[in-house]
């Protein structure tokens, strides 16, 4: 029998090891997708977040409906550079957090081609242990040429998983390395991960990666030089400075595929979310992750309907205007927001 408010259901056929494999027709409704999603489709949960990935004309419909659900789900982001085993930390996160009984959505953001606008979605390679896991939503997403380690469809990506009922949200970023600050103005709590035997460990702090960590993991730490890159991070936060009821970012040495120090690094996380509440912080982030949420749209519109638009010919001819010596840009800039 189908779930209530699950739409247009075929009948599912029982395989002999439990599992139910269906064919289903999802409805394109959004409020029939979102109640679909609550009640664990995962087909609605794609369609909904494939309509922010593909900015679609309902997605204003669908944002409205999950506003009031959202704001109950841990956001945790992984940043840093490629190649010190974010996505073996993700999965060794999930696995803790699912024997907790949590339901934990991953967004996984891939590098884009610059040629064909595809990504390798290898996330979904390295977590393929959780593939049958119907309380394990994961999602790999194309950064489309977006700066700082996103995808422009992250932040409303988020939302969607919220709104569907997730516990836990992880966020792991593209690894380009010390651009990836923007992952501190999404989640609640930033993990930054680094591994020994990478080069210089707090060469990434002359551009601001640690320092947008709450937590920092040192990964891979069977291998040598791991005391060194801790030394080298006890350093740095020693350099800081921090009041009484400051929040200092732990140092955690894990081994992701054997799970060593995972448990501390979810103690931790769990922790740094109690002081979050305790502190009054947790509000201000999620304020100011909506902030950004508000501009970004914003200006995108606006560049849409600069550019994107049928009525671009008078921004090519500004254009025209600047490149000749006739028009100032600043001037320019004014007399196509005047219209």
């Amino acid at each position: 029998m189908a779930k209530p408010g699950v739409p247009e259901q075929t009948v599912a056929e029982r395989r002999p090891d439990g599992w139910q494999q269906a064919r289903r027709r999802v409805s394109s409704d959004p409020a029939a997708l979102i109640s679909a999603a609550r009640t664990g489709e995962p087909r609605a949960l794609a369609r909904l977040v494939s309509l922010v990935e593909d900015e679609s004309a309902a997605l204003s419909s669908v944002m409205k409906l999950v506003a009031p659900m959202t704001g109950h789900a841990h956001v945790v982001g992984l940043t840093g550079s490629p190649g010190v085993g974010k996505s073996t930390v993700t999965a060794a996160l999930v696995r803790c957090y699912r024997a907790e009984g949590l339901r934990v959505g991953v967004l996984a953001v891939d590098p884009s081609s610059p040629f064909s606008g595809g990504a390798l979605l290898g996330d979904r390679i390295r977590m393929q242990d959780h593939a049958t896991d119907d309380q394990v939503f994961i999602r790999s997403m194309a950064s489309r040429g977006h700066l700082g380690g996103l995808s422009w469809a992250t932040p409303q990506a988020v939302r969607i998983l919220d709104a569907a009922g997730f516990d836990m949200i992880l966020i792991e970023t593209v690894g380009v390395g010390q651009a990836e600050v923007e992952i501190a103005s999404l989640a609640d709590t930033s993990l930054v991960v680094v591994a020994p035997g990478l080069g210089d460990s707090i060469q990434a702090a002359k551009a601001g990666i640690l320092e947008i960590a709450d937590i920092f993991i040192v990964n891979k730490s069977d291998r040598p030089g791991t005391q060194e890159v801790i030394r080298d991070l006890r350093t740095m936060l020693a350099m800081a400075s921090y009041g009484s009821s400051d929040w200092k970012p732990p140092i955690i040495p894990t081994t992701a595929p054997s799970g060593d120090g995972i448990s501390d690094l979810v103690a931790a996380i769990s922790k740094h979310g109690g002081w979050l509440a305790d502190t009054g912080q947790l509000g201000e982030r999620r304020r100011a992750r909506a902030r950004e949420e508000i501009s970004a749209i914003a200006l995108a519109e606006l560049r849409q309907r600069m550019g994107g638009l049928p009525g671009e010919s008078r921004l090519a001819d500004l254009a025209a205007r600047v490149a000749a010596g006739e028009l100032d840009p600043y001037a320019a800039a004014a007399e196509l927001i005047s219209g």
